[in-house]
């Protein structure tokens, strides 16, 4: 049959009958990732940032103060609120309770009311109907009117109508919801996780008390892990947590808060002696890692009110080059938070803000801010000023360099470095390259390897720490050189020094191969602070893994098998022993890559069909900054802290 006969015939098959109409939220379980994202890790906590979105907006309009999440043991999660309660009355044009229609209506709300809600948080809209559809089970509570009702849901749909089970006297709403383990991958929540969440709901939402209660474990007194986060001021609390661990510059964060064009603006900012710049900015509550309008229109009134105040103080004579952007911003820390009307999303992930009015707003906000500032504070202004000269004169010292390696790679032919074993095939998205650690390591990997799709870059020793080091100490680095060439990408440009081209990527699979001790991982630090401070792109694509030898080999006659944890260890250990016999069991710990053979390394860690890879994925941007800045920074009390806290995670050999 010819492709024109099957077309024909496919043709006259399609007629009305094909056309279906999901109704309700069929819609949700059908393409649940359009609504969340997707069915993963990510998916699975979006559900509990929907159902705490409902409560923030009732906070937003001064409603409701205390918003408490709770885990249980079956992975269930139930969010309590003291706002006003979801209307329970019959809704006319529905011709049923509007707790109903909110919890199994797509797009059905009071945030759709501009009478109810002004801003709503929220980043895809849904709500908590998508919550209700993607559940086996759900139960909504409201508190209202002096009563307390309730309704039963399972998968989207209601069990019974609306009914009244007591009396009581606060008001609020409560859901409890279990997700449905058919359509995601794991329904198991990761507490931290959700910690992260709620800590930055609190400092962008202050005088807002916001807890959290695991079920599932206790703390070394008996009692349940819980947190409560409580922020005063807000932004500056913000700030002052993100920069705990760096050195500040000034006495206290800026901090610029008001409206304009009848968009709210807060900001809270500070310089410190770091050469990152962080800038995290949201949107109604929602991190919009991909910038936008609103970014847009902070970088430019920034630029512009520190440049003219520069320039007007005479610091810049001396200086014989021209100061950019970057400049103004490199050890700088800022937050920015808007809160918008009718957000437009647009992105690759949809976080990025799309609305053209934000930019002038934010623009004018920070130009007559700062401009006060500048002028009511002159011991700090000076201070800035004197970063960006030294921002403008390691930048112009890091151009150099980076000329320099672009200029060797020219001259050099493929300019790909000499220790590379590189793959046969060309694709991008089918190449794989693994960054291991050590000649010794490397040389077992590059015998091992699939050498059709697998290159090996072995790297020599600890990789320069990029989170201490000036921006042109890092183009003079041999390793992080060789980092550059091999993956093809290249850094900086007239506009943006920062700047990173993917165009030329060679590799859609960036795997981390270190060895599993201590050193190990401190090599698998430095590298993902490298990505994270100049490579971010990379993460936020998901291109970066982490590969993961097994820690042991366990022996005992004919029969072996791989570990990679200390319970699968004593497992088998206590498979081979149950007859009784402890003895013939040889146990081999590999604390490095070298210790494994080609063929070992290949099936335990570089097989495809058989290894395992963790993904690098960025959950809170301020969260990764706070921790990196913590980890590979000068401070060293809070390290030791979290060392302290998060030892029992580690496999560590004394």
């Amino acid at each position: 049959m010819t492709d024109e006969e099957k077309i024909a015939i496919a043709s006259e098959n399609y007629t009305a009958d094909n056309i279906q109409v999901l109704e309700g939220l069929e819609a949700v379980r059908k393409r649940p990732a359009m609504y969340i994202g997707d069915v993963s890790t990510r998916g699975l906590h979006h559900l509990v940032y929907e159902v705490i979105d409902n409560s923030i907006d009732e906070a937003l309009v001064g409603y409701c103060d205390k918003i408490d999440v709770f885990i249980h043991e079956d992975n269930s999660i139930t969010v309590i609120d003291n706002g006003r309660g979801i209307p329970t009355g019959l809704h006319e044009k529905e011709n049923r309770s509007a707790l109903e229609v909110v919890m199994t209506v797509l797009h059905a709300g009071g945030k759709f009311d501009k009478d109810s809600y002004k801003v709503s948080g929220g980043l895809h809209g849904v709500g908590v109907s998508c919550v209700n559809g993607l559940s086996s089970k759900l139960i909504a509570k409201v508190y209202r009117e002096g009563k307390i009702f309730i309704q039963e849901y399972a998968y989207g749909k209601p069990l019974e109508n609306v009914k009244v089970i007591g009396e009581t006297t606060k008001s609020g709403t409560e859901i409890t919801f279990v997700p449905d383990n058919s359509i995601f991958i794991t329904t198991t929540y990761d507490y931290n996780i959700l910690c992260s969440r709620l800590r930055e709901l609190a400092f962008l939402n202050k005088g807002i008390t916001l807890s959290i209660t695991d079920y599932r474990e206790k703390d070394e007194s008996g009692n349940f892990i819980s947190q409560e986060f409580y922020s005063e001021h807000g932004l500056i609390d913000f700030i002052n947590y993100l920069d705990a661990n760096r050195e500040i510059l000034m006495l206290e964060p800026i901090a610029i808060e008001g409206e304009k064009n009848s968009i709210p603006v807060e900001i809270a900012m500070q310089y410190n002696t770091s050469f990152a710049e962080n800038l995290h900015s949201y949107v109604n509550n929602i991190n919009t890692h991909e910038g936008g309008t609103h970014l847009s229109g902070f970088r430019r009134g920034l630029t512009r009110t520190l440049k003219n105040y520069a320039e007007k103080s005479g610091m810049l004579a001396k200086l014989k080059f021209d100061i950019s952007g970057d400049d103004f911003r490199e050890g700088l820390t800022a937050i920015l938070s808007v809160k918008v009307a009718e957000p437009q999303f647009e992105g690759q992930t949809k976080t990025k803000l799309g609305n053209s009015e934000v930019m002038g707003a934010v623009d004018q906000m920070v130009s007559e801010s700062l401009t006060n500032y500048l002028e009511e504070h002159p011991k700090e202004s000076k201070i800035i000023v004197n970063k960006v000269i030294l921002a403008a004169t390691a930048r112009h010292a890091a151009r150099k360099a980076r000329e320099l390696v672009q200029r060797k790679n020219v001259l050099s032919g493929s300019g790909l470095p000499g220790k590379l074993s590189d793959c046969s095939e060309r694709d991008p998205s089918l190449c794989e390259i693994y960054l291991v650690e050590g000649d010794s390591a490397g040389g077992t990997a590059k015998q091992g390897r699939d050498r059709k799709f697998q290159a090996i870059l072995p790297l020599r020793g600890k990789i320069l720490n990029v989170e201490k080091a000036m921006p042109y100490k890092i183009f003079e680095s041999e390793e992080i050189k060789n980092m550059f060439t091999a993956l093809g990408v290249t850094i900086g440009t007239e506009e943006d020094s920062k700047a990173l081209n993917l165009e030329k990527l060679r590799y859609h699979k960036i795997i981390i191969m270190t060895d599993a001790d201590v050193d190990g991982s401190h090599i698998a630090t430095l590298i993902l602070t490298f990505f994270f401070r100049y490579m971010m792109e990379l993460i936020e694509r998901g291109y970066v893994y982490i590969a993961t030898p097994p820690l042991y080999l366990i022996k005992k006659g004919k029969a072996q098998q791989y570990c990679w944890s200390e319970e699968e260890r004593e497992k088998f250990i206590k498979e081979l022993s149950s007859n009784g016999n402890e003895s013939g069991i040889h146990i081999q710990r590999y604390k490095g890559l070298g210790e494994m053979n080609a063929e070992q390394l290949w099936v335990t860690t570089m097989d495809p069909e058989f290894r395992t890879l963790r993904q690098v994925t960025i959950e809170s941007g301020t969260e990764a900054d706070r921790v990196f800045s913590m980890l590979m920074g000068d401070e060293v009390p809070p390290r030791r802290e979290f060392i302290e806290q998060n030892a029992k995670y580690a496999n560590i050999d004394v």
